[in-house]
């Protein structure tokens, strides 16, 4: 369980279109080569320590002539923001997937002090 101090609590949300391959013929969609995509995710505003990040599929165009295997996981999360990893394995084939995210985490305060 993360536990927040008495600093004021920020979420911020998003969606992002990881790939679509379906259209050049890229590797999810051949089911050749990386099986793997990373996309850079960046906050609104940087919240004052690590939070929290939720991460699911809004959108997936699949092909339904072999067996769905997929995994969509936020990674490398920092204050700033995170990675949307992608994977897939197998003969599994993928046009295009979208993901939705959610981020919970303490923000700063406007009375908050810098001391440096």
């Amino acid at each position: 369980m993360k536990k927040f101090l008495t600093h004021p609590i920020g979420i911020d949300q998003g969606e992002s279109v990881l790939f679509s391959d379906f259209a050049d013929g890229g590797d999810m969609w051949t089911g050749q080569g990386a099986r793997e995509r990373r996309t850079a995710i960046r906050f609104k505003e940087a919240f004052r320590s690590v939070p929290f990040v939720q991460i699911g599929v809004a959108l997936w165009d699949v092909d339904t002539s072999s067996a769905l295997r997929a995994e969509v996981q936020a990674e490398d999360i920092t204050p700033e923001g995170f990675n949307a990893v992608f994977r897939t394995w197998s003969d599994t084939r993928i046009a295009r997937i979208r993901v939705s995210w959610t981020a919970i985490g303490e923000v700063a305060h406007e009375d908050d002090w810098n001391i440096s």
